[in-house]
């Protein structure tokens, strides 16, 4: 059973839509998979310097920034540390990114990848992986 969302920061918590809505809907998204009791992290190879926006301050249980953590994906051991760092199994989480060689460096580590190349295609397959709905 698949019990948190790790997600990407640029190309999929960025990503704008299809629709035009009023936040990135992996954002929404994210946000719904929160009240549901999803865990969420973070995951990103962005340089030490880089945070999270203020706004999204207790959206993730976990933010894991390769300039921090001296680790980049597609290593396996980032995606290990995240799921450790979410006190999980990489097998209970779904890792969500637009670089395919990231997704397939999550499937090493045991994780369920999922290669975000629309925001309509990508909440599908998370709900459907997550049995839960993750749209208005």
């Amino acid at each position: 059973m698949l019990k948190a969302l790790v997600l990407d920061y640029g190309g999929v918590l960025t990503d704008p839509g299809e629709d035009n809505p009023p936040e990135p809907p992996l954002l929404t998204a994210l946000r719904k998979a929160r009240q549901q009791g999803v865990k969420t992290a973070l995951l990103s190879n962005a340089d030490g310097w880089w945070h999270p926006p203020a706004q999204w301050h207790g959206l993730f249980d976990a933010t894991v920034i390769s300039g921090e953590v001296g680790l980049a994906k597609p290593d396996v051991e980032i995606y290990l540390l995240t799921a450790a760092k979410l006190n999980l199994e990489p097998a209970e989480c779904v890792f969500v990114d637009d670089l395919a060689v990231n997704v397939r460096g999550a499937a090493e580590a045991g994780m369920v990848g999922v290669h975000h190349r629309s925001t309509r295609s990508t909440l599908e397959e998370l709900e459907i992986l997550l049995a839960i709905a993750l749209r208005d």
